[in-house]
């Protein structure tokens, strides 16, 4: 986690195995060693009633030790956007009683959340673990487009172009940092980039 502490940011915990008949896993990238470790904690037979959604990212790691769980159900995605529908149809048909593992970057937990809460579940059913890159999903206020994995400060804006301002302030409602203009009074004043989250 950043150094300092961000008020507006969620808290994140560490998956442990719950009772229960009906579990999903969403994960990207390291979210995957969260999974496995909670594996090595669960009781004989837990996943078989597991379905795990995971997006692997570039290099395809973890791939391998997820499936080795032998779990019910797995789908490998290419991105979150890509395994948003089967995420949402998963929930939609979700029995009483699911518990669901969120586990690897904010961006994934934070866009994972946002679809359960809207398909009803239970917030208290909702486990999250923070793995991996500190990389920051970032809306521009200006535009209100999304930019993806940002790791610099200051940090271009994908749709719009302008230079932003990652500010410390996470909305949950989008799951996304806030990213505003940092050289609106004068345009050729750029200040130099800093990788920061990584």
């Amino acid at each position: 986690m950043a150094a300092k502490s961000i008020i507006s940011r969620p808290v994140y915990g560490t998956l442990s195995p719950q009772p229960g008949k009906h579990h999903l896993f969403v994960a990207d990238a390291e979210g995957a060693l969260a999974i496995t470790d909670l594996a090595a904690k669960a009781p004989a037979g837990f996943f078989g009633d597991v379905h795990i959604i995971f997006i692997p990212g570039h290099d395809g790691k973890h791939v391998a030790a997820l499936e080795a769980l032998k779990p019910a159900q797995f789908y490998q995605g290419h991105s979150f956007a890509s395994a948003l529908p089967r995420l949402k149809q998963t929930l939609a048909n979700a029995h009483m009683g699911l518990r669901l593992y969120l586990a690897g970057t904010e961006g994934l937990i934070g866009q994972a959340m946002q679809a359960a809460l809207e398909a009803g579940i239970d917030h208290t059913s909702i486990q999250t673990e923070h793995r991996g890159s500190l990389a920051r999903r970032m809306q521009c206020v200006h535009c209100k487009g999304i930019t993806e994995n940002v790791i610099t400060q200051p940090a271009t804006c994908s749709h719009c172009g302008l230079l932003l301002l990652v500010r410390d302030h996470y909305s949950r409602r989008l799951a996304a940092f806030q990213g505003v203009c940092i050289n609106a009074e004068d345009r050729s004043e750029i200040p130099p980039m800093e990788e920061i989250f990584r």
